[in-house]
């Protein structure tokens, strides 16, 4: 009896335990907490110390109070302090707080702005308080003038984000290069610009694209826009800049430098010739190695009969690896392309194993489409040239005479096209020069996309 009174005992026992655990496992899931919404809302400044737009400062130290916790994020890509600094300030972040202690001499009678750019963020949710900016005046004032404007590349019309207005004070033409300017400004992503805060003064005004973090205008690689004049702060015009680089960075592709080791045992070559033979494109032979000696008279165009072709002219590029042939190319004709095994050596002697003989027959004219354009708004007497391009690369150049543009024969495909106001009329695009105070050449990059069809007739009004 003892023994099943135990059992029942147990049993019971057990039951109460389960139905315990599922109770409390009820309760505490009742209990969990479903969170509020997401933090969206920016860090906001509560305190300033001095106040944000305080006059007569003499305190080399600002602290800033926000009202949650705060991280700073990329400073050195964001922060501009106005008038620059030529010794950075220490600046701390605590958990509220930002502290920024100048290292330099406050100016007299200056307006001085912090912008932190988007570097200021909350520490939860990485909310950002964007282009937040501090105010104070060591003067009687805060000055309020400002200077507002655009910059453009000047080849294309087109923007660059990453450079930077240069403001100089009491400067002369060679201060850009050796010394860092008064004021800085970005550019949003429309290429405009806005210096505020700024005193009653005349300036000088440059674009840089700083590639070297330098500030200064130091290399004519460099992408690069001045105005021929200063610009008044007290002025409300738009200054327009048109950024330009003198000189493009030359590739990698020195001869001088080429010895034994770096040059391949064997000559080979190749030609731009696919299946058919494009007949607006010069033939070109490419070689594995630079050039040292070649005989043009042993490179030559020949019918199907072998007679020779004559009218053809040759070139080697500045690298000494590319030869192109120049003709006249007609329709649907069979050529034979006969390179002899001595036509060409490198440096070392090397030449092709043996004489090749490419044959290839040129394109047919309905391989091409045909093209008018109608452009409005086009001034003729800035010696317009309509460029077409595949990405940045200009594939074809024409000088325009009218408004009504059309060729009979285009290669099809995509386009972009471009206007370029070629005022030197050497047809290609002239960059600016600073020494000599030349401005660059201007080009309009066209917003809407050419399609060219093969064996039809493609026409278009462009708006300028």
């Amino acid at each position: 009896m003892k023994i099943y009174f135990k059992a029942i005992f147990y049993y019971f026992f057990i039951i109460f335990c389960i139905a315990s655990m599922q109770f409390i496992g009820g309760c505490a899931q009742i209990g969990v907490p479903v969170g509020g919404p997401k933090d969206t809302i920016a860090p906001m400044l509560t305190k300033a110390n001095p106040t944000f737009g305080s006059t007569k400062v003499t305190n080399n130290t600002i602290t800033l109070s926000f009202d949650e916790y705060i991280d700073l994020q990329d400073l050195q890509q964001n922060l501009i302090i106005s008038p620059l600094q030529n010794k950075n300030p220490t600046i701390t972040a605590n958990p509220k707080s930002i502290t920024i202690k100048f290292k330099d001499t406050l100016l007299p009678n200056t307006t001085y702005t912090i912008n932190f750019g988007n570097a200021i963020r909350d520490f939860n949710e990485n909310n950002i308080t964007k282009d937040f900016t501090y105010l104070f005046s060591t003067g009687k004032t805060l000055d309020s003038a400002t200077i507002s404007g655009k910059v453009l590349i000047a080849e294309s019309g087109g923007i660059d984000s990453t450079i930077i207005v240069l403001l100089y004070r009491n400067a002369v033409d060679s201060t850009v290069k050796n010394k860092k300017p008064n004021y800085i400004a970005k550019l949003k992503g429309d290429g405009s610009f806005q210096f505020k805060n700024l005193p009653t003064a005349n300036f000088k005004i440059y674009a840089l694209k700083d590639a070297d973090g330098g500030k200064t205008y130091n290399t004519k690689f460099e992408t690069f826009a001045f105005l021929q004049t200063e610009v008044s702060s007290t002025t409300n015009e738009n200054v327009l800049l048109y950024a330009y680089a003198e000189e493009k960075a030359a590739e990698n592709n020195n001869t001088t430098s080429i010895t034994k080791k770096n040059i391949d045992k064997k000559l080979k070559l190749q030609t731009n010739i696919q299946s058919t033979k494009d007949l607006l494109e010069p033939l070109e032979i490419s070689y594995n190695n630079p050039l040292k000696d070649y005989d043009f008279s042993k490179i030559y165009l020949t019918d199907t009969f072998y007679k020779k072709i004559t009218t053809a002219k040759y070139s080697l590029d500045s690298t000494s690896k590319k030869i192109t042939l120049s003709h006249i190319w007609q329709p649907e004709t069979t050529l034979i392309l006969i390179i002899e095994k001595d036509a060409a050596a490198d440096s070392v002697g090397n030449k092709i194993n043996k004489t090749d003989t490419i044959r290839f027959t040129t394109k047919r004219k309905e391989d091409y489409g045909r093209i008018t354009l109608r452009f409005n708004d086009l001034d003729l007497f800035k010696t317009p040239v309509l460029q077409f391009l595949n990405g940045e690369t200009v594939k074809y150049t024409y000088p325009l005479t009218s408004k009504e543009w059309s060729n009979s024969m285009f290669p099809p495909g995509e386009y972009d096209i471009r206007i370029l106001y070629d005022t030197d009329k050497n047809g290609k695009w002239t960059p600016g020069n600073y020494t000599k105070k030349i401005q660059p050449e201007l080009g309009v990059t066209i917003p809407q996309k050419l399609s060219i069809r093969a064996d039809w007739d493609n026409e278009q009004e462009i708006n300028l």
